[in-house]
């Protein structure tokens, strides 16, 4: 056995010529003689921090503290467990993220830093309550954190805390007004309880017209594009721009890591091409209402078809139904981004389908390793998703010439289809009475059943106009949270309209909302952003939907619907035609009843809700899009 100064000089001799990773096996060696030598534990622990190798540092300083537990050795500890949680962090291991901060809180419990850094890696494993008192922790420790107001506010939001989330946007933003996250979050869900009014310091309006400058002007500002589309008078060209600013500040790394994956995919001409859908929200959700049929129809012949999973099972009926129509049904919730694009591409998938885009739970990054040959957006985000440094992150979106008129709005090739949207049967409860769901039998019932903060200040000023118009209306609102319900109330005072006229819906299950929509008579879109899904139930239960049409995707999915279920006389061109028709339906009910007698007797007939020839129509499209990547890509021989 070397003698254990021999070993130490050979160490030193290396680390004089910089060779530290040489340096540390001529340690270790001597460690293996002497273990309980703590002045070559701290050298090999020193060493490994310098080596970037952190969990190996962190074991070398725990096994000092047995002997030493001064506070340089605890703080020697600590450093080496934040680089290595962070380290965790970014690459998705949020379990170890989250055991390294709270090692590292075990010796410095009042540390901000560690704190925040643990509600973030609780946020990621959906221990929502745990981070709330963690950011709570952080900020105790430093008030001044604006990030960690904002993270709580975050969290706060998800529990469904909404006024608290807004008051400590409103607390980051005010520490930090440079914290632009912070103004998108708090504009979107002052949209969600829709408060509108101005106050001394603070003015709904003037917000978004800040958030709309700061697209335009500062690449850097972090705008979520799923609240800038809800912000009212955004342009295509705005909302392509704040989607090329979102690629660039979240996927960079990992486009430059793609090419290191070296990832390969077979070109050779096939007959049956392997697609595969991705998404967060196969369960209980519209997604499922609207291509599980679809998938269910795909022809085996054509296509082979996986889903790759990184949401939660619910154990519905749904979900099951969902997993059975897939070939194969992949979850990759515990993967992260690498290890699942890896998956996605040892499993040879040749076209990935995202379904989630910029929504809640998106795991957009996944796409931007590119582990499939083509990528396509869809269904999930009525936008498009942006580019880094001219090359778009997917290669298509699904439309159509009605949600994307203008090729040039998006960084994608559109991939056009008669209508973009696929749609399932709709399971229907018992018929019910308008008297268990609080509706006057005697009044015309104008509906809106799209979530609050697709409702904007100039669209409820008009449905306050129509009730004034015809006394014998009411509106039928989905009662989507509480502070809403009262700002609604309260703006229908300061229209000197009776607040008992806004009727508010509860959550049911989807066969009974699908039914209730039949106690309706005419149901009055939004804008910017109008019913998607929403209006496909609606016509299903065989109510009108009554549209604006605007100049983004959007704004144009409802016009789209319409046009499939040949309904186009329900699609204005203008705020003033909108009013218009529905005070006119509203006060002359025998047109209303034609509409609804050719709905009804068309609908669930038509081609929105024709699975079967959607899937082939799709089909199609994949296939051509293959036949143009293959003939562009060198063949193996």
């Amino acid at each position: 056995m070397a003698d254990v100064n021999n070993l130490i000089q050979q160490a030193q001799n290396a680390q004089a010529q910089g060779n530290n990773s040489k340096a540390l096996d001529y340690f270790h060696q001597a460690l293996l003689q002497h273990p309980d030598e703590v002045s070559l534990q701290a050298t090999c622990g020193n060493l490994c921090v310098q080596l970037g190798k952190y969990e190996e540092a962190a074991g070398h300083f725990r096994r000092i503290l047995l002997f030493n537990k001064s506070p340089e050795v605890r703080n020697a500890l600590c450093y080496a467990l934040q680089a290595l949680g962070n380290e965790a962090d970014n690459s998705q291991q949020y379990a170890l993220a989250e055991a390294c901060f709270e090692e590292a809180l075990s010796h410095q419990p009042n540390h901000a830093g560690y704190w925040y850094n643990l509600g973030n890696a609780q946020r990621e494993l959906g221990k929502l309550t745990a981070a709330v008192t963690s950011f709570q922790q952080s900020i105790q420790a430093d008030p001044n954190n604006a990030d960690a107001y904002n993270n709580l506010g975050n969290v706060q939001r998800e529990l469904g805390q909404l006024d608290v989330a807004i008051n400590h946007y409103r607390q980051a933003l005010k520490l930090n007004p440079n914290l632009h996250h912070a103004l998108a979050h708090l504009i979107h869900q002052k949209q969600h309880v829709c408060e509108w009014q101005s106050t001394e310091n603070e003015d709904l309006a003037q917000q978004i017209q800040t958030a709309r400058a700061l697209v335009c002007s500062t690449p850097a500002a972090q705008i979520s594009p799923f609240a800038f589309l809800a912000m009212p008078s955004t342009t295509a060209e705005e909302q392509k721009q704040c989607a090329n600013h979102y690629v660039a500040q979240n996927y960079q790394q990992l486009i430059q890591l793609r090419d290191s994956l070296s990832f390969s995919h077979q070109t050779k001409n096939k007959q049956k091409l392997h697609i595969a859908y991705l998404s967060a929200d196969f369960r209980l959700h519209p997604l499922a209402f609207l291509i599980t049929s679809l998938i269910e129809h795909h022809d085996r012949s054509r296509v082979e078809v996986s889903a790759y999973s990184y949401g939660a099972s619910d154990d519905t009926d749904t979900r099951k139904r969902l997993i059975k129509a897939f070939d194969h049904f992949t979850d990759i919730r515990m993967l992260n981004d690498v290890d699942a694009a890896s998956q996605i591409n040892q499993d040879q998938v040749d076209i990935l389908i995202d379904l989630t885009g910029y929504t809640q739970s998106s795991r957009t990054g996944i796409v931007a390793l590119r582990p499939a040959a083509i990528h396509i957006s869809w269904l999930g985000f009525p936008g498009t998703m942006g580019s880094y440094q001219g090359q778009s992150l997917f290669d298509y979106i699904i439309a159509d010439e009605t949600t994307a008129p203008r090729a040039e709005d998006f960084t994608e090739q559109v991939m056009y289809l008669p209508c973009y949207q696929p749609n399932s049967p709709r399971d229907m409860a018992a018929e019910s009475s308008k008297a268990s769901h609080q509706l006057p039998n005697d009044s015309f019932i104008f509906c809106s059943f799209n979530q609050t903060f697709k409702i904007t200040p100039a669209i409820f000023a008009i449905w306050m106009r129509l009730l004034k118009a015809e006394p014998a209306s009411v509106l039928w609102l989905l009662d989507c949270n509480q502070w809403a319900k009262s700002n609604l109330q309260k703006e229908a005072t300061h229209a000197d309209i009776d607040p008992s006229r806004l009727i508010f819906a509860p959550r049911v299950t989807a066969a009974e909302h699908i039914e209730r929509q039949r106690h309706a008579d005419l149901f009055i879109d939004t804008l910017p952003y109008n019913a998607h899904t929403t209006a496909s139930d609606a016509l299903w239960a065989g109510l009108p939907v009554l549209t604006y049409q605007g100049d983004t995707f959007a704004a144009s999915v409802a016009a789209s619907i319409l046009k499939q279920a040949k309904l186009p006389d329900l699609i204005c061109s203008s705020l003033a035609e909108y009013e218009e028709k529905a005070l006119h339906y509203a006060t002359h009910p025998d047109d209303l009843v034609a509409i609804k007698k050719q709905l009804n007797d068309t609908i669930k007939t038509s081609n929105l809700f024709n699975s079967e020839k959607f899937a082939r129509l799709l089909e199609t499209q994949y296939h051509e899009a293959w036949q143009r990547f293959t003939a562009n890509t060198p063949q193996e021989n």
